[in-house]
């Protein structure tokens, strides 16, 4: 039997994934999914908690959840490493302190060199450090080691980013890593539920075929906007 929740019947639950409908309903707006999403995971709240944005979009969400949750919001800045002559597979990930996470199995069956994975790792770090130095004059970084940490975005096509994201936050060594997504394409949940403790989706529409198309308003998120987010949280940090 279907278990019923907050949004309805859920319509598929394993170990690791719960994806509460397969509604094609859009979504008003960045905020409204999170508060939604926030309803889903609400054992979750607690000051042990830490919910990461995804940039851009995902920093909205997680704003939302970290308000609903009476949780840490923080940042996390990640990018994908990838294959020589596939820029869409990702062999691993390299995290804002430089620490990389390998597919190791990935990595030996596509014969993949030190030198290159070096190299990729150099490439995507000149990336980070540009983030990395905007964001963190804002928001100092928060040590997930011990904590209930939960990556989110504001939807997952493909998953590649959300996949780095993961693996940078498991070299952290949180207590339990958590992915939750408003919308995303079943296979890539199904695939990404693999990589974290406990995968929470509210909507896997059968008809998807991207992200935006699952929200009324999907305007792209600005830096001044993220900054914004991530002074309040430094605010709400401060105050007693």
């Amino acid at each position: 039997m279907p278990e019923r929740t907050g949004q309805g019947w859920c319509c598929m639950r394993t170990e690791r994934l719960r994806i509460v409908s397969r509604s094609s309903r859009p979504f008003h707006d960045r905020r409204e999914a999170g508060q939604l999403l926030a309803r889903e995971i609400s054992n979750l709240r607690g000051a042990g908690t830490v919910v990461l944005g995804i940039p851009r979009g995902g920093i909205v969400v997680a704003d939302e959840l970290a308000r609903e949750l009476d949780a840490a919001l923080d940042i996390i800045i990640a990018r994908k490493m990838r294959a020589p002559g596939y820029p869409e597979l990702a062999i691993g990930a390299v995290a804002e302190d430089g620490n990389v996470f390998l597919n190791e199995m990935l990595v030996a069956e596509l014969g993949i060199d030190k030198d290159y994975i070096e190299g990729e790792r150099i490439n995507q770090m000149e990336e980070i450090g540009q983030r990395a130095r905007l964001v963190r004059r804002v928001l100092p970084k928060i040590d997930l080691q011990g904590k209930t940490v939960i990556v989110t975005d504001d939807g997952v096509a493909t998953g590649a980013t959300t996949l780095a994201s993961i693996w940078a936050a498991r070299r952290e060594k949180p207590a339990k890593l958590v992915t939750a997504i408003p919308v995303g394409a079943e296979h890539t949940l199904v695939s990404l539920a693999r990589d974290v403790d406990e995968m929470v989706a509210l909507r896997a529409p059968p008809d998807f075929m991207a992200v935006g198309q699952f929200y009324s308003r999907f305007q792209q998120v600005t830096d001044e906007e993220v900054l914004a987010i991530l002074e309040g949280e430094d605010r709400r940090r401060s105050s007693p």
